[in-house]
Order: C-alpha cells, then structure tokens, then sequence
C-alpha cells in the first residue's frame, strides 16, 4: 500500500528509524560523560560536530519545567579545572620528540591532574593536506603537524578536553583537520572550538560546558562580541559551569601585559581580549582562559570570576622560538563550585627547556603577579609566593 505522501509503510518506518539516528547522532556522545552540541546546520567545513537547531536544553536554574513540572535540583561539589596554554610536541618530518612522543609529559602530567584538564593545541595531528606556506615565501609562516598516533599522548597525560579554536588548526587544510579530529576520537579525547561547537563534560553529576573562540576560520569568531555573548549564554543553558577559551592577543616576548582595545600582529586583527573577556562573563562564562601571545599575561576577576589572559606556551618542540619570557609557562588550576562560584585557584609554574620540552619550575609566580598588578589595579588577582590565587 501507497501513503499519501508516496511511501509505503516499510518505507515509513525505514526513514523514521533514520531521523531518530540523525537525532542520536546529534547529541554528539564523545567518550565517557562528554556531550558536543552546536548550534547551527551542518555545513561545509563543520567536520566533527552536530546540530540540534533549536531544540530546547536542560535548564540551569531550578524551579518549573516546560510542562509544569517541578525541575530537578541543581547539582552540589565542585569541579576541579587543570588549563594549559600552547601545545606542540613538533612537527613533521624532522622536528619530532625521541621515543615517539610517549614520555613527552612525564614531567609534568602529576600537575595536569583535575576533572577537566583542558590544553590548547597549536598545530594538527596529520599527515596529509597540503600546507597553507606551500607556496607562501614569508618566513612567518609556520605550519605544524605531527602524527595522529600522537593523540594518545594528550590523553595518557591527563588531558580530557583540546581546545581547536587557534590560527594553525587549518594548516593543513580541510584534509588536515578532519585527521585531527578523528585522531582525537579515536582515543576518546574530546575537542572544543570549531564554530558553533559546545562541548559539554559531566563531572559527578555537574555539567561543564566548554567554548573555544579565536579570530581565525572556522573557530567561534572573538572579533564577533554579539555572536559570543549569544553562543556562551546558550551553553549557559546547557551547563552548569561554562569555560571559554580565547586565543588572542598580539604574538611576542614583549607581549606580556594585555594592551587596551583591539590588538594587532601581522597586520591580523587578533580581537580586544579585555572587551572580550568581560562580555562572555556577562553572557554567563564562570572562567576564561587564554592563549596565543605565546608569552602568560595577568589574572584578574570581573564579577566574580577569573580571567587568565594567557598561559603562554606549555611546550614547543624544535619549532617555537624560546628563552625569556618565552619559555616562561605554568599550570591553571581552579577549584568551582558546580554554581560556578570560586572556592581556590593556584598557578604551578612550568618552563620550556631546549629543544621544547616542558618541565615544572621557572619565574612564573613573580612574572604573572607583577603584570596582573600593573595591568588590572584592584581587579587583579592576588598570587602568593606559592601560587596560590586570590580575589581581590
């Protein structure tokens, strides 16, 4: 028999068991306890994540459902955040770490301990694509990528979450970013900050959502303040906590303090990060953390909430210019209560040693305290001879 609307009823059942697979698929289950979601129609380019339109998320206040019902409870604890800035571990054929990479964090990975444990990777995981400085004769292009297999490493360190939302996720073109996407899947390591990209890790019953933003293609646009504040108050909808990324600011050893307005390298807009910063916290961001300078900047709070304008550079095997403020690096570690509140923080200084490894130690504590006094008055954060990071 023949519907009306030209099927017969196998057909009928056979696309209405395809709709509910589209519909799973767009809950974007991503290993253990992690969601990616996005808010837009699945378009060229949009590898790796999944719409769900204008479908109606969990709420983030208790009270009354939709249908009248009384709402579940907010969830209680806290959530324990680990945050790195820059991550290369070289980059292919030559510019690649002994053993394969395999005891590339072992100095470190005792403090990239957390709940969620988020790191900024500046380069691809590919072999394939062609190279966006193939026929660019400027010496400041600068295309990273090692293996894919590499992706296990991020993972055995500690890592649970990788922010994409940077300007050499595309260096390798649509080829290369759809390895390093799969890459990461395959070892379960979740990946924030293609466009429109939430991407939401559950945490003992507390939903952290993360949002990657940068002023590159193919990212959430931090030059688009408007656009910024709507998708970070949609994951507020959808979370409990909401972390946003940024990585912006002018790139150079003389780059430590965040410079009012817009900042500019290479003639590149490279957003205003102190304007950004503030909007996402008003949209409901409960922490932001920065990277790209390459150098680590100030801390301060707004309303209540830290802001780390850059963690500079964690590690930068044989391809990152070094020494000085370059090699000056740290871990962020930030206690929040599942309302987003802050109970503690504390930075763990790291440093990068030739030929770009990283390894605990160096001048951060005194470098990231004088610049957050200079830059933010009494909205800077307080950092202790320990580390320890306080409100104002």
């Amino acid at each position: 028999m023949i519907t009306s609307g030209g099927q017969c009823p196998q057909q009928r059942r056979e696309r209405q068991k395809a709709v509910r697979r589209h519909r799973l698929f767009a809950l974007g289950l991503v290993g253990t306890g992690v969601v990616v979601a996005a808010t837009f129609v699945f378009r060229a380019g949009s590898e790796g994540t999944a719409s769900i339109g204008s479908a109606q998320a969990p709420p983030r206040t208790t009270g009354i459902t939709a249908s009248g019902a009384p709402a579940p409870p907010r969830p209680t604890g806290n959530v324990r955040i680990a945050a790195v800035g820059d991550v290369v571990m070289g980059s292919l054929p030559d510019d690649l770490p002994p053993d394969g990479g395999a005891s590339f964090f072992d100095p470190v990975d005792d403090l990239l301990a957390g709940d969620v444990v988020l790191g900024n990777l500046e380069g691809t995981l590919t072999t394939g694509g062609p190279s966006k400085c193939y026929d660019n004769d400027s010496p400041n292009c600068f295309a990273f990528r090692t293996p894919p297999s590499y992706g296990r490493w991020f993972k055995k360190a500690g890592f649970t979450v990788m922010n994409t939302a940077n300007n050499h996720i595309d260096d390798f073109g649509a080829e290369g970013r759809r390895e390093t996407f799969a890459a990461l899947r395959s070892v379960n390591l979740p990946f924030t900050g293609r466009l429109g990209q939430i991407t939401i890790q559950r945490v003992h019953g507390i939903r952290v959502a993360l949002i990657g933003f940068a002023p590159d293609r193919g990212s959430n646009d931090l030059t688009n303040i408007p656009a910024a504040k709507r998708l970070t108050a949609r994951a507020a909808t959808m979370a409990d906590i909401v972390i946003v990324t940024m990585h912006a600011g002018a790139e150079g050893s003389d780059r430590t303090h965040v410079e009012p307005g817009t900042e500019y390298f290479l003639g590149e807009n490279r957003g205003d990060s102190y304007r950004f910063s503030r909007a996402v916290i008003d949209a409901g961001a409960d922490l932001v953390v920065g990277s790209g300078p390459h150098v680590i900047r100030g801390m301060e709070f707004y309303k209540g909430r830290l802001i780390a304008y850059s963690l500079g550079n964690f590690s930068g095997y044989k391809v990152l210019s070094l020494g000085g403020t370059l090699s000056i690096s740290g871990v962020l570690q930030v206690t929040l209560r599942a309302d987003g509140t802050y109970v503690s923080g504390r930075l763990r200084p790291t440093q990068i040693v030739e030929p770009g490894t990283p390894e605990p130690g160096g001048e951060a504590i005194d470098l990231v305290s004088s610049v957050s006094e200079e830059d933010f008055g009494s909205h800077a954060a307080h950092i202790s001879a320990e580390g320890t990071i306080q409100r104002p």
